[in-house]
């Protein structure tokens, strides 16, 4: 692609999901708007083309990273819930897996199990019943006030935006 502006066109779907999602099951055989095109997955050790760079995009770790035999790549794109809660001993263990994975560059967004990282949520939790999370509720403010900084071993974003490769990457949690 030249460099340059490029045009996104925005579905018109995009502010009502139910009805996105309606539209497509119905009018297509499965989930896929018209300009999304399919490909066949590949074997996850197939050598990379000269010249190009490939993401490996995953999600809903929840903590069990263990025996997880990743693909090889260039860029790790972890797009949320690889805790369970976002405690911080969670958050280091995760961590402390990304900081042995092979990969150039690692970006890590948050996902809604990630609690410690909405500082809005936690201060109304601290102020509620904590039946819901009873292991949220031995955590202080300080244990939790600044739990992105554990990431030391990836480019964390919410509501920011970073440059890998040449390819512009927005994470946003929410």
């Amino acid at each position: 692609m030249a460099h340059g502006k490029s045009t996104i066109t925005v579905d018109e779907y995009s502010s009502n999901p139910t009805q996105a999602f309606t539209h497509y099951n119905i009018n297509q055989s499965r989930f896929q708007p018209p300009h999304v095109h399919m490909v066949d997955p590949i074997a996850y050790d197939t050598p990379k083309p000269t010249g190009h760079t490939r993401f490996v995009c995953v999600s809903d770790t929840h903590s069990r990273t263990d025996g997880i035999q990743m693909p090889y790549g260039d860029v790790l794109l972890h797009t949320g819930d690889f805790t369970e809660l976002g405690l911080p001993s969670e958050v280091k263990k995760f961590n402390d897996w990304l900081g042995g994975l092979p990969y150039d560059i690692k970006v890590v967004i948050a996902g809604n199990h990630e609690l410690t990282f909405d500082k809005d949520f936690m201060a109304e939790l601290v102020k509620q019943d904590y039946y819901r999370f009873p292991s949220v509720s031995k955590l202080k403010p300080e244990d939790f006030d600044d739990v992105q900084s554990l990431l030391t071993n990836g480019v964390y974003l919410q509501d920011s935006d970073v440059t890998v490769k040449g390819f512009r990457i927005y994470g946003a949690p929410w």
